[in-house]
């Protein structure tokens, strides 16, 4: 009988080690900023998915590009028809590492983040600083870094080009909690 007591809470002690492992947020931030001798644009989502794996220091995001909120609502509209194009192109998508992952401990500290960003379907290499603090039950980044648009292919019409920034600049906020 104790061997089936043991067995059990075995089990049920190692499912509680294997759930920590990773790291989960929904509600993440990420906001970009245009700045332009015309106008200002910024906006932000509060909607981002990222799984971070406390093992492999893997971390993957993934956001829909029409939950970005601007403040006015034409912007909006001309984002997602004419500039991202989310009903060819929904998603925006990293997956990358925490770089020395395994040796922070429960604290902040300043590492490098390196991956793959795609948006409006292309692929780019990228690499940030990011701050890292880490709590029993939290792991949260911080941090920013900036994205030429041209690198993407979106297509800034003449129109408009003094309006918007060739270089965005992408910040990022991400609360992650034990998946359960």
């Amino acid at each position: 009988m104790r061997g089936i007591y043991f067995l059990v809470f075995g089990v049920l002690f190692m499912s509680g080690l294997r759930a920590q492992e990773k790291f989960l947020t929904k509600e993440g931030y990420v906001s970009f900023f245009s700045h332009s001798i015309v106008e200002d644009i910024k906006a932000e989502n509060n909607q981002v998915l990222s799984v971070i794996d406390t093992i492999t220091g893997k971390i993957a995001i993934q956001l829909l590009m029409r939950s970005f909120i601007f403040k006015k609502a034409l912007m909006q509209e001309h984002f997602n028809e004419h500039y991202v194009e989310s009903y060819k192109y929904p998603k925006a998508t990293f997956s990358g590492k925490i770089m020395n992952f395994d040796q922070l401990d429960n604290r902040n500290i300043e590492t490098e983040i390196v991956g793959t960003l795609t948006v409006h379907g292309v692929e780019k290499e990228i690499s940030t600083k990011v701050d890292v603090a880490i709590k029993e039950d939290e792991i949260t980044l911080t941090g920013n870094f900036k994205v030429d648009v041209a690198d993407f292919n979106i297509k800034i019409p003449a129109l408009v080009a003094n309006n918007i920034a060739k270089t965005i600049k992408v910040t990022f906020e991400l609360h992650h909690k034990p998946y359960k």
